[in-house]
């Protein structure tokens, strides 16, 4: 016999009754859209100085850096879809877009790696010595400055709310910081006489780039995929099986959905127990792991009577109804003819 539970709740739980996927959704959209403007001003800075120095680094860190701040648009366009209540096509929910949102980002990452290298390439075959170099120097300081704020902010919110791509999102602003010390450190280079350390720092600021965009892409198929860090999974085995009543705990499964983990899990309890009195232990063990589990979304709890539960049991089970379906079992097939 099992019991199915389902559960919505919020470790932080909800403030003066604001739904907590939308207060998170407009705290996340505030941090876009706060990072966009400083990213934006950032990059506008750095255009000018381009015109003035001529710099393929100070080029290709100036085109990252508008790539990163368009990222805020497919992310924004998902915390809003993930505001949508479930549909009768859409059961649960729109959470996932920001998922899409995530390939676009690592793709518009890819775009500007690809052009920062081509430009370093360009440079190598066409010779140009840059100008300006104290301005150019500036410029690089200005990008870090820039970038690492966008990174602390992205972060910082994106850990409180649960959202892991925000949270890589600054990450990856992070790194297109130390991309325009980059320019500074080329700047430095043809200061003292190594005119092709510009087009080097722009070659290497692609490359930056372009591991970015594997890593990015690891994270976000991860996600796509339903992995999630084993460390959660531990974390709610554990957490389930020091509820009181509970014998055993077993085939836990969890995945990020939006910003929040949705899990389900099958418990073992005493099998002289009412049905009612599972229903409680069921309803303990959500209540542990909404207090224990942080960005908790959809919990369901299954519970097995301990002679009838465990992996060995529910394996027995599924081999049944495998064999079922190739008419060479005793399941509905046979009980039909008998």
């Amino acid at each position: 016999m099992g019991i199915g539970h389902s559960h919505d709740q919020d470790h932080d739980h909800t403030h003066g009754g604001v739904d907590p996927d939308l207060r998170d959704s407009r705290a996340g959209m505030r941090a876009l859209l706060i990072s966009l403007v400083i990213l934006g001003i950032t990059a506008a800075i750095q255009a000018v100085l381009v015109v003035f120095t001529g710099s393929v680094a100070l080029l290709a860190d100036t085109v990252h850096n508008v790539g990163d701040a368009f990222t805020a648009i497919p992310l924004g366009a998902a915390f809003l879809l993930g505001r949508r209540p479930a549909t009768d096509r859409f059961p649960y929910g729109l959470h996932r877009s920001e998922d899409l949102a995530g390939i676009v980002i690592v793709l518009i990452i890819f775009f500007s790696g690809g052009y920062a290298i081509y430009e370093a390439i360009s440079r190598f075959i066409h010779p140009e010595e840059p100008s300006h170099l104290w301005v150019l120097a500036i410029a690089g300081i200005v990008g870090f400055i820039g970038n690492e704020w966008v990174a602390e902010y992205r972060i910082r919110v994106g850990r409180q709310i649960g959202s892991a791509a925000l949270v890589a999102d600054g990450q990856h602003a992070r790194v297109d910081g130390f991309t325009s010390l980059g320019v500074l450190a080329g700047a430095v280079g043809v200061m003292l006489g190594f005119p092709l350390a510009d087009p080097i720092a722009g070659l290497l600021i692609g490359l930056l780039i372009m591991k970015i965009v594997w890593d990015a892409g690891k994270h976000i198929g991860t996600r796509m995929l339903d992995g999630i860090d084993p460390d959660v999974v531990v974390a709610i085995r554990q957490t389930a099986s020091a509820v009181s009543g509970v014998d055993d705990v077993h085939e836990v499964r969890a995945r990020w959905v939006g910003h929040r983990v949705w899990v389900e899990i099958n418990i073992s309890v005493a099998d002289d127990l009412s049905v009612l009195e599972g229903h409680g232990i069921a309803g303990a063990v959500q209540h542990r792991l909404a207090h224990d589990v942080p960005h908790l979304g959809t919990v369901v709890v299954h519970v097995d009577p301990t002679s009838h539960g465990g992996e060995r049991h529910h394996a027995h089970l599924h081999h049944h109804e495998h064999a079922d379906d190739h008419g060479d079992g005793h399941g509905p097939d046979h009980a039909d003819e008998a």
